[in-house]
């Protein structure tokens, strides 16, 4: 049994799965930084406050979730710019 497991610990996929997650684990922190440090101070440049934790409708606060749909607008905003700036470099690369 031991070497089962073994075996499948060492399948190139589950270490390729394992890089992955370790890779993307620091990619977050690269992007979280962007959206927190650079862009969030922007909008509140902007807006002049880029917390929206206090917004209420009603008796229902609705500020946190409208953080949470802000900052993944801006994630996916980041990793779009991101990607598509690794993906130029790539066909940059195989053009040579």
């Amino acid at each position: 049994m031991l070497q089962e497991l073994k075996a499948f610990l060492m399948r190139g996929d589950v270490l390729a799965l394992a890089v992955a997650v370790i890779i993307g684990g620091a990619f977050q922190k690269i992007v979280d930084s962007m959206v927190n440090d650079i862009i969030s101070p922007i909008l509140g440049m902007i807006t002049g406050n880029p917390d929206f934790s206090s917004v209420t409708i009603g008796n229902v606060l609705i500020g946190n979730f409208i953080n949470a749909v802000i900052n993944f607008i801006f994630v996916g905003v980041v990793l779009f710019f991101l990607i598509k700036a690794a993906s130029g470099k790539k066909s940059e690369e195989a053009d040579k």
